[in-house]
């Protein structure tokens, strides 16, 4: 992989780590940044890992992450609550919120909370994990940016929305998190430092037509020129445009609509972030006994991976087997990182004083990193 550098997943945790302290963050706070954009990668989410770097970097440069930013309950019920970001790091605020959301669901059964005025957090299963792990169902969800083009239109006035969803299974949880565009802004980016063209079908230019030239539909969501990713579905209705729209517009109201936060059109505008996100956490004994459930859950996961294959097809997949795969993996073999984000994060090194070549090696570029974020 010639465009890629391999490092070990420690290797990376003390770079990420470092780097947040040196920007003014505790290292608590630092070690949960970090565990949110390391699971990524090793969960081979490429777009929302080390790749996130140059976003973080530049944020805090600009003003529009606030390092010192604390959030802040301003209405709360033994069910719900709405928390103010006061523009902080998306993945501390994110963190704490999803935290209520299962103290109070243990309490009450199930928790729904909505945060505005945040920044980008990181990938949203992130969040429905943590649930997962405390035995409950986790959802998460996140406005963005507007990068998606409403159907029928030709301006961007939604973001790329994920919803996330995990819940106990055996051998493995189930794990669903994706966005409700047919890619995400990351992806793009990807593209973008390969220098590859777009497949068909992801994206719009400012004219509202297809576009494989990530550089300038990228160019063109900055400046909020038209243009931008489809939503899943693509295009048209009769390839189901419409239920990606509608997708994206179910998460708008989990994170901006109950928190009176900005909507996705709103948000990155004026040097602020205004990114809002929503959490829900439900204990499954309100339903019952939770074991049975989980073992319920777990014998339809089995009868899915062992029902008939398609012609060519090895087997069937459940949502969260990848994910596990490619953790087994990363950890054993290393995480490969892109030679451009590479770049991005030695000018990180730089701007917060550390040497780059200590963690990263004497590494020899050909080009300067196209970063979206400059």
């Amino acid at each position: 992989m010639s465009n890629y550098l391999n490092y070990s997943y420690e290797q990376l945790k003390k770079f990420c780590n470092d780097c947040f302290m040196k920007f003014g963050f505790t290292e608590e706070e630092s070690n949960i940044i970090t565990d949110v954009l390391l699971l990524s990668d090793l969960y081979g989410i490429e777009s929302h890992g080390m790749q996130r770097l140059a976003r973080y970097h530049k944020g805090i440069e600009k003003g529009l992450i606030k390092v010192n930013a604390k959030p802040e309950v301003v209405f709360e019920t033994p069910v719900s609550a709405v928390i103010e970001g006061h523009d902080g790091m998306g993945q501390l605020i994110s963190h704490k919120a999803m935290n209520i959301a299962i103290e109070k669901a243990k309490k009450s059964g199930m928790a729904v909370v909505t945060v505005r005025n945040s920044n980008h957090f990181g990938i949203a299963g992130y969040y429905a994990k943590m649930a997962c792990d405390a035995g409950l169902i986790g959802l998460a969800f996140t406005n963005s940016e507007a990068i998606m083009v409403p159907t029928f239109g030709r301006l961007a006035m939604l973001g790329s929305n994920p919803i996330a969803l995990a819940m106990p299974a055996e051998p493995y949880d189930f794990f669903f998190d994706a966005s409700t565009t047919v890619v995400t802004r990351g992806k793009l980016e990807i593209y973008n430092k390969l220098g590859k063209p777009l497949p068909e079908g992801w994206a719009l230019n400012a004219q509202g037509k297809g576009s494989t030239d990530a550089k300038d539909v990228l160019a063109n969501i900055v400046a909020k020129n038209g243009g931008g990713i489809m939503p899943l579905g693509g295009a048209t209705e009769q390839s189901g445009s419409h239920k990606g729209y509608g997708y994206g517009m179910f998460c708008e109201i989990f994170t901006s609509i109950l928190s009176m936060g900005m909507t996705s059109n709103h948000t990155h505008t004026n040097g602020k972030g205004g990114t809002c996100h929503g959490f829900i956490a439900i204990d499954p004994n309100i339903f019952g006994d939770a074991a049975a459930i989980k073992e319920h859950l777990s014998t339809f996961l089995k009868e899915l991976r062992e029902s008939p294959k398609s012609e060519g097809a090895d087997r069937i997949y459940t949502h969260g087997e990848k994910e596990i795969f490619a953790k087994a993996d990363r950890l054993k073999n290393g995480i490969n990182v892109n030679i451009n984000t590479v770049a991005e994060m030695f000018d990180m090194c730089k701007y917060v004083g550390l040497d780059p070549v200590q963690y990263l090696g004497d590494v020899k570029f050909d080009k300067t990193a196209d970063s979206s974020y400059k």
